[in-house]
């Protein structure tokens, strides 16, 4: 009788119970990806030369704001370009304190050239440039995929596209609504906290009539929401250009409610914006704090007290687009816009078809190898067959536990895993026919046939895993459906090729006497 008998069957059992019951409805627990269920595919195109003006424009900023506190009065800054910006008026005698301040301040980015009469030109260098379209990409990317996460959608692809350095692919299974999905991928969420020097005023005019009709350079006139309650007339608000708190500066959002049980979204902010927002709050009490997101104001506090808390609100807003919005603050601000270069809806009837055509294949695949088995091992062939079935289904029982997107790719992944499966069990059975050959009886041969090749099949699924494991660090969303299905596929036939194919050749054995054993491989 063999050791454990009982106990290795309850095992399998259960091992099987537990898959079946993972992937158990499976048009409900199995998810499909975009090639087999339809959904979105769009293409994006970064807007990077807007990356550089606001690079451009914060330069052109903190040099001027540098220049004020140090005591030197400049007439003009004005941008130019994308990437140059122009000081003009610096007094003859402050200018080499002013070149020194302009060098500590941008310095390592911009190249400064003198114009004449006291001006400057500074021009960012190419190499800054370049790498500051690279990262305004790179964070387009990273920033869309957490908001497509964040939808809920199963297995999103987000990738580069093209050769052109500013293109990105989306693809979101089962999402048709697509006007939804482009309004939460495409909001930048710029949001700023600024000081308002003026306002709310009815007109710009207004707003601007002690300033001749026009802003001051270090100000600038937002639009926003009226400061009365339920008024949807326009107000414009006169703001520093200097932002007291941006976006960086915000640790989290959520969905939240007013001291009204209004819908509002509650942002907390990191230890940065907490000193900022301390120091500018003491600083001017009973002034007005604009909250500007994406250049309009959506409300403006009155500042009663310092406010050291990390904790801040944004009111005014319906609750559907308090749920978007603090999705998208969460998710952090894009850096620049995006331009949609390609828009198509995948529909279900291809994937349909493509699911028919792999099940299809799947169970002809097997078929065959059923065939082939039973005809070159005999009866030892049903248990390749039960071995090789079982590890499908544990297959698929990983996928649909762990929330893996099954993909075309993934499909040929399950073909794969059948091959996988005969080849261990033609390992098995061979060397079992050498130890038979050496007249050995059937329990000895089948335990040093098994003992032998464990190793071998151990080394050579370790290698593939090894393999998978880079094909989804390094792969892209079909490459990485293959190497998902690849690698739950080799775990499960380490599995049923040993223990499972061993565990049934010792329940038949065990069911005859000992003199009565034949085997026949």
């Amino acid at each position: 009788m063999y050791k454990n008998l009982r106990w290795k069957i309850l095992i399998i059992v259960a091992v099987a119970t537990l898959a079946v019951w993972a992937f158990m409805p499976p048009s409900e627990r199995v998810k499909l990806g975009l090639d087999l269920k339809g959904g979105i595919h769009l293409v994006l195109k970064v807007e990077t030369q807007e990356a550089l003006m606001a690079e451009t424009e914060t330069a052109r900023e903190q040099v001027r704001e540098a220049a004020r506190t140090a005591g030197i009065t400049v007439a003009t800054a004005r941008t130019t370009g994308p990437t140059e910006f122009e000081i003009g008026g610096v007094p003859a005698a402050s200018e080499a304190q002013f070149r020194q301040l302009a060098e500590q301040q941008v310095g390592g980015s911009f190249d400064r050239e003198s114009i004449g009469d006291g001006a400057y030109r500074f021009r960012m260098r190419v190499n800054i440039a370049a790498n500051r379209r690279d990262e305004a990409v790179r964070q387009a990317h990273i920033t869309i995929e957490k908001r497509v996460n964040e939808l809920g959608v199963s297995e999103p692809i987000v990738a580069p596209y093209g050769t052109t350095g500013d293109r990105i692919v989306v693809q979101l299974p089962g999402v048709y609504d697509v006007n939804h999905a482009k309004s939460i991928i495409r909001k930048t969420a710029r949001l700023e906290i600024k000081l308002v020097e003026g306002g709310p005023a009815a007109d710009e005019p207004s707003l601007l009539a002690k300033y001749n009709g026009q802003a001051p350079d270090d100000m600038e006139v937002v639009p926003g929401v009226s400061p009365t309650p339920g008024d949807l007339a326009r107000s414009f608000y006169l703001v520093k250009r200097t932002a007291v708190i941006v976006g960086t500066d915000l640790r989290t959002a959520r969905e939240s409610v007013d001291e009204f049980n209004q819908p509002a979204v509650a942002f907390t902010l990191n230890r940065d914006g907490v000193t900022k927002f301390s120091k500018a709050t003491g600083e001017n009490v009973g002034r007005l704090l604009a909250i500007i997101l994406d250049d309009v104001v959506v409300s403006a506090p009155s500042i009663r007290e310092r406010i050291p808390s990390a904790e801040a609100r944004i009111t005014g807003v319906s609750r559907p687009e308090a749920a978007d919005l603090s999705l998208v603050l969460r998710s952090g601000a894009l850096p620049a816009s995006l331009t949609w270069l390609e828009q198509r809806e995948v529909g279900p009837s291809l994937g349909r078809d493509s699911v028919a055509a792999g099940i299809t294949a799947a169970l002809g695949g097997l078929g065959f190898v059923v065939l082939f088995m039973l005809g070159y091992y005999r009866l030892a062939g049903i248990n390749a067959f039960v071995s090789i079935g079982l590890n499908l289904v544990i297959l698929l029982g990983f996928m649909a536990y762990i929330g893996a997107v099954m993909t075309l790719p993934g499909v040929a992944g399950f073909i794969l895993t059948i091959g996988m499966g005969v080849d261990s069990n033609v390992l098995i059975f061979e060397r079992i026919r050498e130890e038979l050959g050496t007249n050995k009886g059937a329990r000895q041969a089948i335990g040093a046939g098994f003992d032998r090749v464990f190793r071998t099949i151990v080394d050579t699924h370790v290698a593939s895993l090894i393999a998978a494991a880079f094909l989804f660090q390094f792969g892209t969303g079909p490459i990485r459906g293959f190497a998902t299905t690849l690698f739950f596929g080799l775990v499960s036939n380490v599995f049923t090729a040993v223990f499972v194919s061993r565990t049934l050749f010792e329940f038949i054995l065990s069911r005859k006497p000992a003199g009565a054993v034949r085997l026949s491989i």
